[in-house]
């Protein structure tokens, strides 16, 4: 409770005072239209070289370099909430290009789309006074709701079973080590999960180590893990496949670490 008063609180006053991009740090908009502009790229299926084992094919719409890098740290550790509607635009654009992947199996069917978001920890969450990743699903899917008439709905399923270390400056080797068998579905989403196919979503893709592991989590409950969709990923392993071409051969952490 006191989390989302804090969240709530930060989003007031991100609207309240004077605003400057957060992409250039220019007077205006907190994201001004030429920032922006990295953000409107058509989503591609990206994937880390080497790929953790258990990554799902993976969406994203952007590089997560310059403004956008920017965007997504000011939202994620600097409280910018009003980020949260630029970047789950973004977010349900790669959402939207798994539909495809995500209709097929035993679970298919485009009825109800189920986004789960990467956990943050604890500790990230009261020292943020939030949940970003939760945040960026949840305007992910209102966008879904009001642009495209889907039937979405975000569903917060995983918890950590045990502390993490912080996935920042890590390696590809370590954060895998540090994840493995760290996630858990709830006894509560559990339930609502078994048989169905989901897609997961977080912010930026790097190593793969963080969705490799929810989608672990997420198998071992009984779902099935369609594709995963995040904002931006990583240039040292984005690779675009021409035409939405085989998922084969492509992106960070316990959200976007």
């Amino acid at each position: 409770m006191l989390s989302a008063v804090r969240s709530g609180l930060a989003g007031l006053v991100d609207l309240a005072l004077p605003s400057s991009c957060a992409g250039c740090a220019t007077d205006g908009p907190v994201l001004c239209i030429g920032c922006a502009s990295g953000l409107e790229g058509r989503a591609h299926l990206t994937r880390p070289d080497p790929a953790p084992d258990g990554l799902p094919p993976t969406w994203a719409v952007a590089a997560y370099a310059g403004a956008v890098r920017a965007a997504v740290v000011a939202h994620k550790e600097e409280g910018r909430r009003a980020l949260a509607r630029p970047l789950g635009a973004a977010l349900a654009r790669s959402v939207t290009a798994t539909r495809d992947v995500v209709g097929q199996g035993s679970g298919g069917g485009l009825s109800e789309l189920l986004l789960v978001p990467a956990p943050s920890r604890a500790a990230a969450v009261r020292a943020r006074g939030g949940d970003p990743t939760l945040a960026l699903a949840r305007s992910a899917a209102a966008h879904l709701q009001q642009e495209a008439g889907l039937d979405v709905r975000v569903v917060r399923a995983l918890q950590v079973r045990r502390g993490l270390l912080d996935q920042a400056g890590l390696g590809a080797a370590d954060r895998a080590a540090n994840l493995s068998g760290a996630l858990a579905v709830s006894r509560s989403a559990a339930g609502q999960l078994a048989g169905r196919r989901v897609v997961v979503v977080d912010d930026v893709l790097t190593t793969g180590a963080t969705l490799a592991e929810v989608a672990r989590a997420l198998r071992a409950a009984g779902a099935e893990v369609g594709a995963a969709a995040v904002v931006a990923a990583t240039r040292r392993t984005r690779r675009a496949a021409r035409g939405g071409g085989s998922p084969g051969g492509v992106s960070p952490g316990v959200a976007g670490d």
